[in-house]
Order: C-alpha cells, then sequence, then structure tokens
C-alpha cells in the first residue's frame, strides 16, 4: 500500500513522469516479493486491454494518413458553425454514442486528432474540448455490455446479454449527460472565443479535398468495419477484443501494404506501459488484501437486498474507481458481490440491481482522477504528446464534479427503479 501512495503523490505532484513512476513501483514490489515476476505477468496485468489498445492505436494511425479526421474536422467545426461551445457540445455527443458502441478507449482514440484540428482551427486550446469528450466517452460507454471494460468483466460474470445492459444503463447515461455536460459548458465558457474570421475559414474550408488516400481510406474502412462488427460478435466468435484489434491491426497493415515502423511509430508506447506498471501495483493491493477489505466494506450491510446496499457498492465503487482504477477494480469486487448473494441467499432479480450498481460506480466513478479509466490515460497520453499537457490536478478539477453529478442523478434512478417502484 505505501509504494501505491508513493507512486499516486509522485503523479499527483507532477515530479515524474507518470509512466516512469508507476514502472519504478511495479519494479519495487517485484523486487521486495510482494508480487512474483511470473504472476505479475500471467495474473495482473490485464493484456486483453494492452492488446486492444495496441491494437487500435495501430489502426487509427493507418487511418490518421488518409486524412479521414481532417474531414471529419471540417464537418464538424461546420455544423457546429464555428461556435466553440456548440462544437464542444457536438462533439461530446457523438463521442458518447460511438462509446455505446465501441469501446470508449476506441472512441477517445478516433476522437482525439479530430479534436486537435478543431482548436487548431478555432484558435484555441483544444483541453476543454479532450476533457469534454472524455468525460462524455466513459458516461455513454457505460450503456452497453461493449461500451466500457467493466461491463464487459460484469456481463460476463452475471451472464447479462447486451440487451440487458441496454435497457438498464441507456436510461442512467442519457439522464447523467445532461446535466455534466450543461456543468461542462459553463465552466469552460469563459475559454469560448468567437472569431469572425475563424468562422469565415472554417466555412470556405473543403471537407472532400483534405481525403489525401482515397484507396487507402476505403481499404481502412473495411477493416475497421469488420473489427467493429467482430466486437457485436465477439461472444459468437469466442475472441477476445484483444485478438480482435490484434487481427485487425495486422491484417490492415498487409491490406494496405504499409510501412511497419512507421506505423509502430505513432503507437503510445508510454501509455501501454503505464497501464503495465499500474496493473502490477494494482495487483499487490489485491494480494495484500487491500482491495479485498475495500470491497467487502462497501457490502457491509446487513441486509443485502437492500436499496442502502445497492447505492454502497454504487457510491463506494464510484470513490474507488477513481484511485485504483475500474478495471481491476471491478475484477475484485465481482467475486465479493458472488459471495454476498449465496450468504444472503439472494435470487437472481435480487441481485441485478448489485450489478447495476457496481457498473454505475465503476464506469462513472472513472471519470473523477487521470487513474481511473483507460480512456483517460490514452487521452493524457495523446495530448502530452502534442504539446498539450493535462494534469493530474487539472483532470480532477473538473473530473470529480462531473462523477459527483453523474452518481447524484443515478441515486434516484437506482432506489426508483429496483427498490420503490
Amino acid at each position: 500500500m505505501s509504494v501505491f501512495a508513493v507512486v499516486l503523490a509522485l503523479i499527483g505532484a507532477e515530479r515524474v513522469d507518470r509512466t516512469v513512476a508507476a514502472l519504478l513501483g511495479a519494479a519495487v514490489i517485484v523486487s521486495l516479493g510482494v508480487v512474483e515476476q511470473e504472476r505479475a505477468a500471467s495474473e495482473f496485468i490485464d493484456w486483453n486491454t494492452i492488446g486492444l489498445l495496441a491494437g487500435m492505436m495501430v489502426i487509427v494511425a493507418i487511418l490518421d494518413r488518409t486524412g479521414i479526421f481532417e474531414y471529419l474536422a471540417i464537418k464538424s467545426a461546420q455544423w457546429g458553425r464555428a461556435r466553440p461551445g456548440r462544437i464542444l457540445v457536438i462533439l461530446a455527443l457523438v463521442t458518447a454514442f460511438l462509446s455505446a458502441f465501441l469501446d470508449n478507449v476506441t472512441t477517445v482514440i478516433l476522437m482525439v486528432p479530430v479534436t486537435f484540428l478543431i482548436a487548431d482551427a478555432l484558435g484555441m486550446s483544444p483541453v476543454p474540448f479532450l476533457l469534454t469528450q472524455v468525460f462524455a466517452s466513459n458516461i455513454g460507454g457505460a450503456s452497453t455490455l461493449i461500451g466500457d471494460p467493466p461491463n464487459i468483466l460484469i456481463g460476463s460474470a452475471a451472464g447479462l446479454s447486451f440487451m440487458d445492459f441496454v435497457v438498464n444503463m441507456a436510461p442512467v447515461v442519457v439522464l447523467s449527460l445532461v446535466p455534466a455536460l450543461a456543468f461542462l459548458y459553463f465552466v469552460f465558457r469563459g475559454e469560448f472565443r468567437s472569431d469572425k474570421r475563424a468562422r469565415e475559414t472554417i466555412e470556405q474550408m473543403d471537407a472532400r479535398g483534405a481525403i489525401r488516400d482515397p484507396v487507402l481510406l476505403r481499404r481502412s474502412l473495411i477493416v475497421l468495419s469488420l473489427v467493429i462488427a467482430a466486437f457485436f460478435l465477439h461472444g459468437l466468435l469466442h475472441l477476445e477484443a484483444a485478438t480482435i484489434a490484434l487481427f485487425g491491426a495486422a491484417g490492415l497493415m498487409l491490406y494496405a501494404r504499409a510501412n511497419v515502423e512507421e506505423v509502430l511509430r505513432e503507437v503510445e508506447w508510454p501509455t501501454l506501459l503505464f497501464f503495465v506498471g499500474l496493473f502490477v501495483l494494482v495487483g499487490g493491493l489485491e494480494v495484500t488484501g487491500f482491495v479485498g477489505r475495500v470491497a467487502e466494506l462497501l457490502t457491509g450491510v446487513s441486509d443485502g437486498a437492500s436499496v442502502a446496499t445497492a447505492l454502497v457498492v454504487m457510491w463506494g465503487s464510484g470513490f474507488a474507481s477513481a484511485v485504483i482504477d475500474n478495471i481491476p477494480f471491478t475484477a475484485t469486487m465481482i467475486p465479493v458481490i458472488q459471495e454476498l448473494a449465496r450468504a444472503e441467499g439472494l435470487s437472481r432479480e435480487q441481485l441485478e440491481p448489485l450489478w447495476w450498481s457496481l457498473a454505475i460506480g465503476a464506469d462513472f466513478g472513472g471519470n473523477a482522477t487521470l487513474i481511473g479509466a483507460s480512456a483517460n490515460v490514452v487521452v493524457a497520453g495523446m495530448s502530452e504528446r502534442a504539446g498539450q499537457r493535462i494534469s493530474f490536478l487539472r483532470f480532477m478539477a473538473y473530473g470529480v464534479p462531473v462523477t459527483l453529478i453523474s452518481l447524484a442523478v443515478a441515486t434516484p434512478y437506482v432506489a426508483l427503479r429496483y427498490y420503490l417502484l
């Protein structure tokens, strides 16, 4: 626990690069024997997440060469009539929608390049747009089985289908997204500048002319469409998301005859290594029993079928996911809830509200800090490479209020839908 706390402090104080801090912390706990190296590699590092990220980064790197992101940037700016506030909302809604059908990490990888181009055309910092999109992505991704990694874990453990998630999670996502976007629009309004010259420039831009390589674009979109379809059908195909993404990445490099070395230079290696270190650190918390004790406290309510238990799970998961990362925390909470069900003799109908509470808390809580969700780290890494650094504390300044707003909206939703009506 002390090593993890030191790493968090170093990241928060921005004294050490977050990738270096995470890898150093992971090396320390392995060296001390808290976690064996073999166990860290085989059990604690989520290679499905790493592979998914790497594969989609390769696909996006090739897509970027076609000019499709410039095309989308111009179209988005023109739809928003070059008004920054309107564009911020449009991009957030598009991101939330895409995150429901792609995973949220893939969505932000696709949207970040668009955002930089739009901000540059408007003569504004891209940070307000980036933060709004990543928050919208984490909220929107909660609405489906495949939208957010914690949902995939919960769906598999609880036997919940794609439609189960849509029916139960989509309403609370819509209810939460509206006030969250209103808050972000309000706090960023001082950075919006309406420039007549920029508006005229954007209106005169040729979106079609931005497409540099139509043949490569067609090939890339074919492969991307197949990858997305495979994500929808991953249960029938019996393939993990990482396998699908890496298959698509390798297939696209072959189909597009891409220069492998040039493409791999575009992969966010610091981000991937940060995840490796973070997973090992959280594995250390699991081995020492810290995460388990926290998880048990969240369900320490006498009546497992009560609304109090559901709200404790939701709010507790929200706070814990902000610190621990929602993927490994969700993986730890799943057996705790299953044990609670056995101990209390809960039926499937009585247990389901706890699964939805866990999903809401983990997905929404991931917005609170930079390390709370995978998409946050990806956006921060891509932004830093472009010269627009998003600090840990700055992310929290906006992420914590968005998380509190989302969970506050979800509280009456869970209470009324599953217990009081």
